[in-house]
């Protein structure tokens, strides 16, 4: 029998709230009143319902992240697998997009997240913490691009299947990066 953690149990009790409800209504109290825990509880684990929002985009995708540079999938089978955890939960997507805000903002957290993975992957391939600036820059757009590319895919504004958004993802890697992603 597996247990879920206190955290999931958290989680699970935000995302069924955030199916009927705009995030940034969503209070601490109702997320633990879903639950039946404690506002201290809740205080334990996480900082905030923002920090919440990040674990639970964090825990979702990092295996899909994982997998960049293991050897046991291709970018392109990654990128694959995050257009499809996008499209298969758009509605949470979607909401905590449009209903955060400021430093909460979940569009920046997903860029910083997502930058900070592609980071890791520069650094193992090249074995050192240095990276240029120049890299640094170009991952910074690339992620930017993609971000707000999956943003407007995700609000209807292009009718397009999780295998055709990974596509131009592919195609739209910096050759200055592709050899750290075995994208050739």
């Amino acid at each position: 029998m597996v247990r879920k953690s206190t955290k999931d149990i958290l989680a699970e009790s935000f995302l069924e709230l955030a199916k009927t409800n705009r995030i940034d209504k969503i209070r601490i109290s109702d997320i633990t009143g879903n639950c039946g825990m404690s506002q201290p509880t809740f205080y334990n684990h996480f900082k905030d319902k923002y920090d919440l929002i990040v674990w639970i985009y964090v825990n979702d995708v990092r295996t899909i992240m994982a997998q960049i540079g293991n050897g046991s999938h291709s970018w392109r089978e990654i990128l694959v697998a995050c257009a499809e955890y996008y499209a298969e939960n758009k509605d949470f997507v979607l909401n905590a997009l449009k209903h955060t805000s400021g430093h909460d903002a979940f569009l920046f957290r997903v860029q910083k997240i997502n930058i900070d993975y592609l980071v890791a992957v520069v650094r193992e391939k090249l074995m050192t913490e240095e990276i240029s600036d120049e890299i640094m820059g170009i991952i910074k757009v690339y992620v930017y691009g993609t971000v707000s590319f999956m943003l407007e895919w995700l609000l209807g504004n292009l009718r397009l299947s999780p295998e055709q958004v990974a596509d131009i993802w592919e195609k739209s890697l910096p050759q200055a990066l592709k050899q750290y992603f075995d994208a050739e």
